[in-house]
């Protein structure tokens, strides 16, 4: 009999990540979910794990005591907007660590243990080539995106993909958020935001063994946003 398969997925408290955790406990994956407050889920596939992501020590400690990860996940994410002129230093320095720094430890922690078929998946942002008023949101994904590619180009023989996620305006918590009210979200032109349920269902197309020529791609979600 083989080993349930193990996803380790970040931000599962709301919006996306909640939305990949529940899309895989439903395609039968056993699911760790990391978030800063514990979650709630009765399936008996899912394990919460209260943790800062910000704190690197904590983080380590509790990535060191899982059991092998199939897939690193990583949705959690904030976002902030500001034209230039009105940048906070702070600000940046957090989008960068939670959306690049915390990626780059989770991944050199678990990747050693990966082996042909695992997945490491980046959620990132179709903004990620350029938007006015979020260059401090937008310049962390799109160092996600060379990062992931970079790690593609690593893992690629290994038979392990690294692949990013980059959902348009998505019905989350994040999309009213009081801090990006500089530069509001807008309807994508099919009328209608992404549902986070369209992004698991990506997600778990990724993590699929479908999915085994797929890697070092940024894979827009957008509803013609883009266009």
């Amino acid at each position: 009999m083989s080993r349930q398969r193990h996803a380790l997925v970040t931000g599962v408290s709301s919006g996306i990540g909640a939305a990949i955790a529940d899309h895989l406990l439903q395609q039968g994956w056993q699911v760790t979910g990391f978030s800063r407050t514990s979650v709630q889920n009765d399936h008996p596939g899912f394990t919460s794990v209260s943790v800062d992501l910000l704190d690197a020590n904590l983080l380590k400690q509790a990535l060191l005591a899982l059991p092998k990860v199939d897939a690193l996940v990583h949705a959690a994410g904030m976002m902030a907007a500001a034209p230039l002129g009105e940048l906070d230093e702070e600000q940046s320095a957090r989008l960068w660590y939670l959306h690049v720094q915390v990626a780059q430890i989770m991944a050199n922690v678990l990747q050693p243990q990966m082996a042909q078929g695992d997945r490491i998946l980046l959620v990132g942002s179709r903004t990620s080539r350029g938007a006015a008023n979020r260059s401090q949101y937008v310049s962390t994904k799109a160092a996600m995106v060379g990062m992931a590619r970079s790690w593609a180009a690593e893992l690629a023989p290994k038979g392990i993909t690294v692949n990013v996620i980059a959902p348009g305006a998505t019905e989350t918590p994040m999309l009213l958020q009081p801090g990006r009210a500089s530069s509001p979200p807008k309807l994508p032109p099919m009328g209608r935001y992404i549902k986070p349920q369209e992004v698991a269902a990506l997600a778990g197309f990724l993590l699929s063994p479908a999915a085994d020529a797929i890697t070092g791609q940024e894979l827009v979600i957008c509803g013609g946003a883009s266009l």
